[in-house]
């Protein structure tokens, strides 16, 4: 293929809910579209995951708005690819940024898919005709939200919860879970928020049969993560830690976790995804697909990525209306008893709603 024409579009999705975290609280999702036209017509979809601030990784909207504009966009732009694998190539002069080329790679695999007749999962060597999927409850205001919220999510048949802690709201929130909903399969997210003189009280959630706990220390630690492995029983998710192949492959051979969470926008792709995927399972570590609030480009990528073999925990890829009044795509994402079922239409396998999109834009650029 040989891409004429790239169109990004900065568009803000009001949320049904605020979604807070130990970073902070989001009211509305503002995100970039990526839409890539090939020389024979054929259209690919991407989309750039990063917060308006710098609260997961470095990144922000408008610096991948600045990476695509002034270095990713022109490298590809007429350049001749004969596999997306070649996109992290092309790419790898330019240090990190890696949601700013996941959201253009991501629409090179689609273009990639629908030329080859199959779809994203099929691609990328996915089997799974379906996929269980979790769902990522946002600190509430009470315990007493909490627990509503979550019976909530149960009634739709989600087959896992995740809660998310901070300092100070953290051992008492899980005994209330547990003392309620005792056969939960849960797990809690720290994002980063605490450090190993959080020791004792890392240790106290060992008594609740916790999945795991996703990303407790540093951004970019795994050092540190090997010790609290060592002192803990319940298995360490690394998150914001593995950024691309090589993170995975230390965290692994220094014993940092016991689980890692792929997101498609942290890692830079499909491509390095998928290569961190067949690591774990060589190893025997399973992993699971993290969510960053994507709309239904994103969420279509996290779904075919999540029919490869060894995403064996539910991953965070809630249904559309989960999150939004309307989704950008038809049909919408939608979860029944706790299952999504893979797409086996060509490409990423959902269409692109335009008049939703078009009302949603705060504005747009061409590039050819």
């Amino acid at each position: 293929m040989k891409l004429k024409e790239i169109i990004v579009r900065h568009i803000k999705m009001p949320m049904k809910a605020p979604f807070a975290t130990s970073f902070g609280t989001i009211h509305d999702k503002e995100l970039l579209l990526i839409e890539a036209k090939d020389q024979s017509g054929t259209i690919g979809w991407g989309e750039a995951v990063a917060f308006v601030a710098p609260w997961y990784t470095e990144e922000t909207l408008k610096t991948t708005w600045h990476m695509l504009e002034d270095f990713l966009i022109p490298i590809l732009l007429h350049k001749e690819i004969g596999h997306p694998d070649e996109v992290s190539t092309l790419f790898s002069s330019i240090r990190r940024n890696c949601m700013a080329k996941a959201s253009i790679e991501g629409a090179v695999w689609d273009i990639y898919a629908q030329q080859t007749n199959q779809s994203l999962a099929r691609a990328l060597g996915g089997k799974k005709e379906r996929i269980e999927v979790g769902v990522s409850v946002g600190i509430q205001p009470s315990k007493e939200v909490l627990l509503t919220v979550i019976q909530n999510h149960l009634k739709k048949g989600y087959k896992r919860v995740k809660v998310k802690i901070k300092p100070g709201h953290d051992v008492e929130v899980v005994r209330a879970i547990r003392s309620e909903i005792p056969d939960l399969p849960l797990m809690v997210d720290a994002n980063s928020a605490y450090s190993l003189n959080d020791l004792d009280v890392l240790q106290q959630l060992d008594a609740y049969n916790l999945l795991m706990i996703e990303q407790p220390l540093a951004v970019d630690d795994i050092v540190d993560h090997a010790k609290l492995q060592g002192k803990i029983t319940t298995p360490i998710c690394l998150d914001e830690s593995i950024a691309c192949y090589e993170d995975a492959r230390k965290a692994i051979e220094l014993g940092s976790c016991g689980v890692i969470n792929i997101k498609i926008g942290r890692v830079g792709g499909l491509t390095e995804a998928k290569r961190i995927h067949d690591l774990c399972k060589e190893n025997n570590i399973p992993v699971w697909c993290g969510g960053m609030l994507e709309a239904g480009i994103g969420r279509a990528h996290n779904i075919a990525l999540t029919s490869l073999s060894n995403f064996i925990l539910p991953g965070d890829t809630a249904g559309s209306s989960h999150y939004w009044y309307e989704d950008i795509i038809f049909p919408e994402v939608i979860v029944e008893d706790g299952y999504i079922s893979v797409p086996q239409a060509i490409g990423i396998g959902y269409s692109p709603n335009m008049k939703v999109i078009e009302k949603l834009t705060l504005s747009k650029k061409v590039y050819q």
